[in-house]
């Protein structure tokens, strides 16, 4: 089992408690392409932040790869996540000031890779997702889609067992959604990579395999999807 979460539980602490999680148990495979759904407040921004290491969770357990998520320290913690996950967000979360290539170079910058090995792979996952043209462009010379897939091949760069998407659509509209939903299908079906994608969008998560319903931090229905391309949207080649 990939992710393993049983009976997890988290408060925040901010003067009033706040209980969000409340005995979350969660088993996901390996290659596996699921969507976490559920409202504003259901907790599902704080399942994703617990799974992609980013936060601490206070009962339960979590395994990941076989390996127990606890107290870790930020430097394990950073080496876990550099390692096994990559992150999309709805914001895109890209540098400003950087080109496309500068972007998808980043978590090997930090990896210590070479600057020539981490330019030509950079290309090499911009080409991948069909950005070849627009690698020396700076993200406010891109659309919401092209600026997306800046940021899936910066996710995938490092070749994560997992990619966590927090909303990856919540920006964009309609037609360039599906592209993007496409896009984490094909990268699911042809390179087995694990993803999860975090959204209050019915339509989102429709595109997934498996979709885990989260009310007032519980888990409730989990459905598997058969109804694969419900938007109808072309497959992105």
């Amino acid at each position: 089992m990939l992710i393993e979460l049983k009976g997890v539980h988290k408060t925040y602490n901010n003067g009033q408690p706040l209980h969000v999680l409340k005995g979350i148990n969660l088993n996901i495979e390996k290659g596996e392409f699921v969507s976490i759904m559920g409202a504003s407040g259901s907790g599902k921004s704080t399942l994703l932040n617990i799974l992609g290491i980013l936060d601490n969770y206070d009962e339960g357990t979590y395994h990941l790869a076989g390996t127990l998520i606890k107290d870790l320290s930020e430097r394990q913690a950073a080496d876990y996540r550099n390692r096994m996950i990559g992150f999309v967000f709805q914001s895109f979360n890209l540098i400003s000031f950087k080109t496309a290539v500068e972007n998808v170079e980043l978590p090997l910058y930090y990896q210590g890779v070479s600057r020539k090995e981490r330019h030509a792979k950079a290309m090499e996952y911009l080409e991948k997702l069909g950005l070849t043209d627009w690698s020396h462009h700076f993200p406010n010379e891109m659309s919401g889609g092209q600026k997306q897939r800046v940021a899936i091949a910066r996710a995938l760069i490092t070749q994560p067992q997992i990619i966590l998407a927090d909303e990856p659509t919540g920006a964009l509209d309609s037609k360039t959604s599906v592209e993007v939903m496409q896009l984490l299908k094909r990268l699911n079906q042809e390179d087995g990579i694990t993803i999860i994608v975090v959204t209050h969008e019915s339509g989102v998560a429709n595109e997934t395999d498996k979709i885990i319903h989260i009310k007032d931090g519980i888990i409730g229905e989990i459905e598997e999807n058969t109804r694969h391309n419900a938007w109808g949207g072309p497959m992105m080649k």
